[in-house]
Formats: C-alpha cells, structure tokens, sequence
C-alpha cells in the first residue's frame, strides 16, 4: 500500500479520476463541421452555425460518435445505457459560444455505464479500477493571451468536438470495496490502461501531448486503516503523466498538513504549476446543482437497440488485458506481459518479433525491455523516428531481433557476440545479424575439440590456481573462463567451455 508518513500517523489516499478523451471522428458531436482543429488550420475555420449558437440552428447528433462511445464502453466492460439523455450545462466563459456546454446529467443513464478495466496494483497483482460512467459531451473552444498585448482571442475551431469523459467509481456505501486508484503509480498505470483501450479500438488518439486526453485528479486523504471518505480536492485539465503524478503526491502533502495542524480542507478547485510542482486553489469547487442542467429542448432521447451493440461487439480487436493474458501464456511475467502491452505498437511488434516460434518469447521480451526500451529512437515502433528522415535513421526490426535471438538458441554466437551485433546495429550498420556476424568473424567455436585444447592450454599455464581450485575456492572458476574466452577471442560457447573445465578441474 502507498502511504505518506506524516507528524503523528501514516496517511493513505484515495484518488479519483474524470478523464477526457476526444472521440475519433471526421465530424463534430453536434454539426458537420470538420472536427480537425490541428494548430496549423487558420482559427475560426472549422466552425458552423451550430457550434458558434446562431439563432434557429439545431444540433443534429453523430450517429458515429455514439458508435465509439459504445465501443469503448465495451472495452471498458461496461453496461451500455439502451436509453440515455443530452442536457444543457450551464456556465459561462468566452470559450463557449452557446453559454452552456451539452453533455449527459450525472442523474439520468449516460451511453456508457458501470464498468472496470484492470491495471497492475502496487503490490504486483492484477487490481480492478471500477468505473462509475463514461459519457458524451461537447468541447469547448480555446483561448488565446499569447496573439495581441492587451487581447486575448477565441478560436473556435474545437468548440462541438466530441468528448467522452470516463469517471472512476467510490462505492462508499461499502468502504470494504478498495476497488479504485490509491497511489500516483496506479494512477498513471489506469491512465495508460484507458489511452491503449482507446488506441486498440481506434475511439480516440488519447494523446495527452496534443490534447486529446486529459485528466480532473481528485484527491483525498485518510490516516492508513480508517474507511471514511474525506473532502477531495479537483485538480482540473491534466495533460501529462508525469505532473499528473507530481500533482497528486503535492496535493496529498498540501491536505496532510491541514488535518494535522487542526484544520479541515475545502472542496475545492485547484490548478497545477508545471514550473514549481505545486498545486493552488482556482475557485470552490462546483456541484451538479451550480450548473442547473435541464434538457436540451432540441434533441430527443437517444435509444440504442441490442442489434447496434452486437453489431459493434463483433467489430472488437483484441484489447490490452486479452494481450496480457495471452502474453503470459507464452512463458512470459506479468511484470514482463504489462511493459509489452504499454502500447499497442509495441505489443504488435512483440507478436512480430515472435512469428510463428512462441519459443522466441522469452528472449524477445527480455532483448526488448532490457535493451530496445534504452534505444527507442533505433527501433521500427510507429513514429519512433522522423519519417522525413528514413534514409539516416537506425533501425532494428523485428526480424533482426527475431534472427539474432534465433543464433543464440542455435549456438552460432554466444550472448557477448549478440550484444556485439546488437550495438552495431544501434551504430546503423547494415545487414541482417548473419551479415554482420560474418562481416565482422563473430560466429561461435562450438567444435569441442578446439576450445577443450584451449582449456588444456589455459589450465597448464596456471597451476597455482589449479591447485587453489581444487582446494576448495571452487570461485576460480570464473577465472578460468575468462582465460579460455580471452584465449578463443571470446567465441567459444560458455556452456561448453563451463562443462570441460568443470570435467577436468575435478
């Protein structure tokens, strides 16, 4: 369990997340406005009547959109609502044209239900993070300070694309149920979870750096053992990991202070700095009631038949967790099945790598995590490198590996000679692995004859240690490896050499 030592007691956390994912689509939530918003599109130019609220225009409901919801309810192993309602958000700021945002009351069924997905827990085993509800909603547009030194500027090419945001779930009515997040690592492992979700199904490109994921953290704390739920805190708009992280143990700290100076904490709303790593009130934080939702008068109630969510079902790839599992059954940890599934690219070029031989896996997920993970600028993983320079770029693919791992198992080389071969590739030579260990005479003695000769030489030019050996420091042993592979310029095969020299040493 992650906890915080504090003056008196340990504190525990309690954390819950709301994130935001942009919904894959050509077309906005509510119009036919393109719902491409890239930063090199003019301001202003993706934008209809509807998503700017002219007078008389009516909100017409993408069909598509509601199809990726439901898909990534289905991912999410969530019930899908056959019956759910859009109301009118109410608030006010320049990023929203309409004065209102549309989006599905927390009191009425949302597209997407209760559900849950699973993440490595803290203590190394599988843990499933409930969730509560995942529904659609509009975005809003973006502003911006940075144009003008006395104005700022909107620009509503994003106001009306489709998000769907997914809530976490507290069952507080039974405290025994610890099935949500309770420590950043957790958190940032769900928050990974969701984004390869959503990439496996094609629902949203998740991708925190552009905006297209983002996260509300809500925090909590409690002394460790005790099951009240105390006041949470809303950090708002999370667009990285790392500060995600940052934010949570900051604001964990900020509360533990409070309690433990006599006071008591707001339900507040809060902002991160990136620059200081802290945390700051925003404003109260609001409740259901502030934003007097009602609904919209302008679209019907959204009906989802069963031959819709089978029709979708049927179209499912396999997801991360079914990845995992399969993963494990080739030979490989958990530990090592939850690094390869990090990404769908990655878990695809792990099934690539291992081809038709599962007896490859092993090594392929020891070669990768150890090695490929340290380079990834010299791996053939989608957008690892600058694809304007392809004609420079050092790559190793998946049948590189899979060759290499293949001549350790045939005993052509040794592992010296694949770590060898396995920088040279880094360093962009050419060639596949064979090449290169022909180029460069790095293929593996195996012929028992030649290296038991070096082992007679290596063991009649070092008696004094021969006799030491045989006295009990049986430790020398490693010594005289070394001299034989140093004799054989580091192609014998270990196995055999340990094997003769143990035979004769004795």
């Amino acid at each position: 369990m992650f906890t915080i030592k504090g003056k008196t007691t340990d504190w525990e956390l309690v954390i819950g997340l709301e994130t935001h994912i942009e919904v894959l689509s050509n077309r906005k939530l509510f119009s036919g406005a393109s719902a491409n918003y890239n930063p090199t599109i003019s301001p202003n130019t993706q934008v209809s009547m509807v998503d700017v609220a002219m007078p008389g225009m009516l909100p017409v409901l993408n069909e598509f959109c509601v199809e990726q919801a439901i898909k990534m309810g289905l991912g999410l192993n969530a019930e899908i609502s056959k019956k759910s309602k859009f109301a009118r958000k109410q608030y006010f700021y320049p990023d929203l044209p309409q004065g209102y945002q549309i989006s599905q009351p927390a009191e009425e069924p949302p597209v997407v239900g209760r559900g849950w997905v699973e993440i490595m827990g803290d203590d190394g085993k599988p843990k499933k993070i409930l969730i509560e509800r995942a529904h659609l909603e509009q975005d809003a547009g973006k502003l911006k300070h940075d144009v003008h030194p006395t104005k700022s500027f909107a620009d509503y090419n994003r106001t009306g694309v489709a998000l769907l945001e997914i809530v976490t779930f507290l069952d507080t009515k039974n405290p025994e149920n610890n099935s949500y997040i309770t420590s950043p690592d957790e958190a940032e492992r769900y928050l990974r979870e969701i984004r390869e979700i959503a990439r496996a199904l094609g629902v949203s490109k998740a991708n925190m750096e552009e905006g297209s994921m983002r996260a509300d953290v809500n925090v909590s704390v409690r002394p460790v053992g005790s099951k009240e739920f105390r006041t949470r805190t809303e950090t708002k708009n999370m667009v990285s990991f790392k500060f995600i992280k940052s934010a949570i143990e900051y604001e964990a700290r900020r509360q533990i202070e409070i309690y433990e100076n006599g006071g008591t904490v707001s339900q507040d709303t809060m902002r991160y700095s990136q620059s200081e790593g802290t945390t700051s009130v925003m404003r109260s934080k609001e409740d259901a009631l502030d934003y007097r939702y009602f609904p919209d008068p302008d679209l019907l109630p959204l009906e989802i038949s069963e031959e819709t969510i089978e029709r979708i079902r049927s179209t499912m790839p396999e997801l991360p967790a079914a990845t995992r599992a399969r993963f494990i059954s080739l030979g490989l940890n958990e530990y090592d099945a939850a690094r390869l599934t990090e990404s769908t690219d990655i878990s695809k070029w792990f099934d690539t790598a291992v081809g038709d031989k599962p007896e490859r896996a092993k090594q392929i997920a020891n070669w990768m995590i150890s090695e490929l993970f340290a380079h990834p600028e010299n791996w053939d993983i989608k957008n690892a490198v600058d694809t304007s320079n392809q004609g420079t770029a050092r790559i190793i693919t998946p049948e590189n590996l899979a060759e290499l791992v293949d001549m350790i198992s045939a005993s052509e080389i040794n592992g010296k000679q694949a770590k060898e071969i396995f920088i040279k590739m880094l360093d962009g030579e050419t060639g596949t692995p064979k090449e290169i260990a022909d180029r460069f005479g790095m293929k593996q003695i195996t012929d028992t004859g030649a290296i038991e000769k070096a082992v007679d030489d290596v063991i009649n030019a070092n008696q004094t240690q021969v006799e030491q050996y045989k006295s009990g420091k049986t430790g020398l042993l490693g010594f005289f490896v070394g001299a034989v592979m140093k004799a054989t310029g580091g192609k014998a095969n270990p196995a055999l050499v340990n094997e003769l020299l143990r035979k004769k040493l004795s």
